[in-house]
């Protein structure tokens, strides 16, 4: 039955109603209807909808939340690469900058674009035919996470476009957190007995990864754009696009500036960094850009940046403080950092109680000890840490610090390795590292084990349905137990009973990594795992036989034979080998050797334009070769982008065969 013609035009009279009253609610911050109005107006539509279902489309404003909770992020490949900006610290790195656009485009007259550099994280948006279709992350500026659904819960985004001028365009921004949003989260938390979260930043970007995008529509996430692109028309400045987005409903931060010249670029910077404090979201710096597109293709890119943008970014800001104590927080593999508990004050946007020592050699070097005054500030503006210790007059009265014997979670003595600067809980199973490995054995490049989170990890270990991560594989025998358990119900728990048996299909090296060995990073066990095959060739295997391997060396060797001479990591071993986990490499899956590669060692230097470092080392080793750090006598090739430095020199002097990016490529073939 066709929908009779004064219902569609009444379902659309109210999608563009509800959508103008986003845009002056969200965007302009001046809302011109009653939130009872706009409820009224919304369920009026929903009704429409429930009656007519031809009339949902993805774009309707009753689709912002919608839909079964995500499995599994797809991938999505940018048009055109989301680069990342060279940073400066100073203005005389500014200036640094202005002479070399100078030196590139001689003779041309330039002006720059001043924009906040926001603390958030960078997405994309994708219109086709005027409607939002696709949402990315910027992930590796290559290729990023499709987090459509997540984005359009963000109110300020407009669903739909009205404009005859521009259907098919790409949009991006970043999406944050307003610090008083912030603030009502960690209450929030804090009232549920749950971990504070460390800043907004982090907040935002952990809540846009969420599989459930209701979950996502309950945080208060927002959004600034500041780049368009369009093959509808020639555009010619990128102050004239941010215009385009204002007069389409994006929302464009009003505190940006077209100027002249590097001194007006200086006088923005000054003037921004004297009110950032104010403002009510979190900013780290000033992203200066060519105005011109014409000029900006001219000075294209190096690697990852382009050369005609640079972000300037703030001096942390500082506050002194008085250590009221030193405590000792334990790692997932007994590391054992200490940590200032401060008298609490507010610095950059939070207040701030705790800040890390690094290690004792920290302490010892700095003069740090209980009750003295300190400097801090926040690194990045996001991690607090000590800069100095204010040596008044009572600083000589105070004691000095004491460094610990035990472990201040399971009591267990400390050692310190001759060749390191922490020390180290020799209790495998202190449950401090019980926790840590967990979650490390759980995480994404690991087993991927979805779902298993920090606090629902404490919750098992605290009902001791688990005692470490072997028993994960054993929690289908109580899933009874686990639906009845609070804020659990069928649906989730078996979530993460799937997502556990999926996780047996991990290769070897995830396996090995996964296992939480100290000094075993992703590519150690990677190079390991190729050179030993399986679980019981490296557990037989001894220190020398380890050590040879090229990149492992003396002390990760040791630190493999200990582990797998220990009887509780035998046990662990045999636990999951009973579960079915991958203990070998798959035959199946060959290296595709290439004779320009094969038994080659490589060292990569300088900036490389097409590829990547790591992808360049990723092809190296899939085609049989090696990827050393320094240059010596051994090796075959040294790799070389532009502003290759000491490595170069070396390469010269020791007459190693020295190839550019064009030379690589042809040995791809």
């Amino acid at each position: 039955m066709a929908v009779p013609q004064n219902i569609l035009k009444k379902a659309e009279t109210l999608r563009e109603k509800i959508a103008d009253a986003d845009y002056r609610y969200y965007t302009l911050a001046e809302p011109d209807i009653s939130d009872l109005d706009y409820d009224m107006m919304m369920k009026e539509l929903e009704k429409i909808e429930k009656n007519y279902h031809e009339l949902i489309t993805p774009e309707s404003p009753t689709m912002r939340v919608s839909g079964e909770p995500t499995k599994k992020f797809e991938v999505v490949t940018h048009e055109v690469p989301m680069l990342s900006l060279a940073n400066s610290y100073n203005f005389d790195e500014l200036i640094d900058f202005d002479k070399r656009i100078k030196n590139l485009i001689p003779n041309e007259k330039y002006e720059y674009v001043c924009e906040l550099k926001f603390d958030g994280l960078a997405v994309s948006l994708t219109y086709q035919n005027g409607i939002f279709v696709k949402g990315a992350t910027r992930g590796d500026g290559t290729k990023g996470d499709d987090v459509t659904k997540n984005l359009k819960t963000i109110r300020s985004i407009p669903l739909r476009v009205k404009s005859g001028m521009y259907k098919n365009f790409e949009v991006r921004g970043e999406v944050f957190i307003k610090k008083d949003d912030f603030e009502k989260i960690n209450e929030e938390q804090e009232l549920r007995g749950e971990k504070l979260f460390a800043n907004a930043r982090n907040t935002a970007a952990g809540t846009l990864k969420q599989k459930d995008n209701k979950a996502v529509a309950s945080r208060p996430l927002n959004i600034f754009v500041y780049y368009f692109r369009t093959n509808d028309e020639t555009l010619s400045s990128h102050f004239k696009n941010l215009e385009i987005l204002k007069s389409i409903k994006f929302p464009v931060n009003a505190f940006l500036k077209k100027v002249s010249n590097i001194d007006e670029v200086k006088k923005y910077c000054d003037e921004v960094d004297n009110i950032r404090d104010t403002l009510p979201y979190e900013i780290d710096g000033v992203v200066i850009k060519i105005n011109s597109l014409v000029q900006q293709d001219k000075l294209g890119s190096v690697a990852k940046s382009p050369r005609w943008a640079i972000a300037y970014k703030f001096k942390a800001k500082q506050q002194i403080t008085i250590i009221k104590a030193i405590t000792l927080q334990v790692g997932r593999v007994g590391t054992i950092t200490p940590v200032a508990e401060l008298e609490p004050v507010f610095l950059a946007g939070s207040t701030i109680s705790r800040a890390t020592l690094h290690n004792f050699d920290e302490i010892k070097r700095k003069g740090i000890k209980e009750g003295v005054k300190v400097k801090i500030e926040k690194g990045g503006d996001v991690i607090p840490k000590v800069v100095e210790v204010i040596k008044d007059k009572d600083y000589e009265k105070i004691k000095e610090y004491k460094l610990p014997e035990r472990c201040p979670v399971c009591n267990s003595r400390l050692e310190k390795p001759e060749e390191e600067v922490s020390f180290y809980c020799v209790n495998y199973f202190c449950s401090a590292q019980v926790q840590g490995r967990i979650e490390h054995f759980v995480q994404r490049d690991a087993m991927e084990i979805e779902g298993l989170g920090t606090s629902i990890i404490e919750i098992f270990l605290k009902e001791g349905l688990i005692r470490d991560f072997t028993d994960l594989y054993q929690l289908y025998k109580y899933k009874d137990i686990l639906i009845n358990l609070e804020r659990f119900g069928e649906k989730s728990i078996n979530n993460i009973l799937n997502a556990i048996e999926e996780s047996k299909k991990k290769p070897f090296d995830k396996v090995l990594f996964a296992l939480g060995i100290r000094h075993i990073g992703e590519k150690t066990a990677r190079i390991i795992a190729k050179n030993f095959a399986s679980m019981d060739k490296l557990s037989k295997a001894s220190v020398e036989e380890i050590s040879n391997i090229y990149e492992v060396g003396p002390k990760i060797a040791k630190s493999i034979k200990e582990f797998f001479e220990d009887e509780k990591s035998k046990l662990l071993i045999k636990k999951l080998q009973s579960a079915g986990l991958n203990f070998k490499v798959d035959e199946s899956v060959k290296i595709k050797f290439n004779g320009n590669f094969k038994d080659k060692t490589f060292v990569l230097t300088g900036t490389l334009e097409t590829h990547t470092r790591d992808k360049a080392s990723q092809i190296i080793e899939e085609f049989g070769g090696r990827v050393s750090s320094s240059v010596s006598k051994n090796t075959d090739f040294v790799l070389a982008g532009t502003e290759a430095g000491s490595k170069l020199n070396k390469a010269k002097k020791l007459g190693v065969k020295i190839i550019d990016e064009k030379d690589f490529e042809k040995m791809i073939g």
